[in-house]
């Protein structure tokens, strides 16, 4: 059989589902803007679109977003159509619609089923939307409904087209209105249990810059009462200000406890910090003065890892916290759970979906820093705690949630499932 797979950073959501189609002798051919794989990666044929223009100056801002995707659209869609001259005609197109890609891959090959991924349709309660008073932009509620409506507009267009929908968590399919949400199976994208394995021998040599300032590298092992926080980018929405404000207490608390924080200063999800300092230098520069500067050395700061510096990090991390408005999940916090950490999560969103209070981690309010350090401090003092935790924190990802025996399985069905008739139409 023949598969097209959209999704802008290819392969994103599919980077286990692609390969493992080719390997079971499918053609699949993968369309991005900027993909993150080679062409041939793992039997993949991969292509890039091109735009043939950028957005509008000065147009409606609430429109920026609409107009961006439907340029990409436009450009997927003279791609798709330069793949029917070449005679490729798929009998399924599985796609990340939030980009627009996958718009009007209908006017294309009409007969094509087509299978979305569900990450987030936007809500006005319930999400990240006015969910911190402190970052709150204070806009009157009919202007923000008015606001996401439009911002929704593109993944709407896509439910009278689109057979079927995949979402990682229940919390994110429940965010789709009623009539597309019956339609959506839920399936995450898994872990690999068998890499992201707890290992009492792991050790990392890991370069950073101290909160005293100073550029070290520090020599981390399996034991030590090391807490880590990972974000591909620190801010708000991943809880940064919330973690470094109870840093001073944990600090102050756990004389032998050392601090890796993992991250950049760019922007994932929510907006940039506005006098240019970025989110990390500001709540910084905020709770230094509330610890002396031994502790403050005892922060490391990294921009980034490898993959496999980024595993033996989890592997030597004895507390893991995972902070987020409610929100999409990080798979840094399923991945830290598969290697036998204890976390302390923010009772939000989907993160409750994998843990489970005082069975599978700790789950603390997301405002209340000080029950934050008061359960990081609890565990740090505590290996028996920890090895409970993470444990059943390993045993939860093995049951539900690995990759090979789980998820890619289900996934791989309901690909399956898109390429039968679909007997409502018959």
């Amino acid at each position: 059989m023949k598969f097209l797979l959209l999704h802008q950073n290819f392969p994103g959501q599919w980077r286990h589902l692609a390969p493992a189609l080719a390997a079971r002798g499918h053609e699949v051919v993968a369309l991005g803007l900027t993909p993150q794989v080679p062409d041939g990666w793992l039997g993949v044929r991969v292509l890039r679109y091109q735009p043939a223009r950028g957005s509008t100056p000065g147009i409606h801002p609430w429109v920026i977003d609409v107009e961006t995707k439907m340029i990409r659209a436009e450009a997927v869609l003279g791609a798709a159509l330069q793949l029917r001259q070449g005679g490729f005609m798929p009998d399924a197109i599985v796609a990340h619609p939030a980009w627009g890609e996958s718009l009007f891959m209908a006017e294309v090959w009409p007969d094509a089923p087509l299978g979305i991924y569900c990450e987030l349709f936007h809500q006005l309660h319930g999400q990240d939307m006015g969910f911190d008073p402190e970052f709150d932009t204070q806009e009157p509620p009919e202007v923000r409904a008015a606001r996401l409506r439009v911002k929704n507009t593109v993944q709407w267009l896509h439910f009278d087209r689109a057979r079927a929908g995949l979402s990682p968590t229940r919390y994110q399919a429940d965010t789709y209105p009623p009539p597309f949400r019956g339609c959506i199976q839920v399936v995450h994208e898994g872990v690999d249990t068998e890499v992201m394995k707890p290992d009492a021998a792991a050790t990392l040599h890991l370069r950073g810059t101290t909160g005293a300032g100073d550029s070290e590298v520090w020599e981390l092992a399996h034991g030590a009462e090391l807490l880590t926080f990972v974000n591909r980018n620190f801010e708000p929405l991943r809880g940064c200000h919330v973690f470094m404000r109870a840093l001073p207490d944990v600090l102050a608390s756990r004389p032998q406890a050392y601090v890796v924080m993992v991250g950049q200063d760019g922007v994932s999800y929510g907006a940039a910090e506005p006098t240019g300092r970025g989110w990390r230098r500001r709540f910084w520069e905020e709770v230094a003065p509330r610890m002396p500067p031994k502790d403050a050395a005892r922060v490391l700061f990294v921009p980034s890892l490898r993959r496999d510096d980024f595993t033996r990090l989890l592997q030597v991390s004895a507390v893991h916290v995972f902070l987020s408005y409610p929100f999409v999940p990080s798979w840094s916090l399923l991945e830290a759970m598969s290697c036998g950490a204890a976390v302390v999560a923010s009772d939000t969103g989907a993160v409750r979906e994998f843990i489970t209070h005082a069975q599978t981690g700790y789950l603390v309010d997301f405002f209340d820093r000080d029950r934050l350090a008061k359960a990081i401090s609890l565990l740090l003092a505590s290996p028996a705690t920890r090895q409970r935790l993470g444990a059943a924190a390993r045993a939860r990802m093995q049951a539900q949630f690995d990759l090979k025996t789980q998820c890619l399985p289900r996934m791989l069905d309901w690909v399956q499932r898109l390429c039968q008739p679909d007997l409502s139409k018959t």
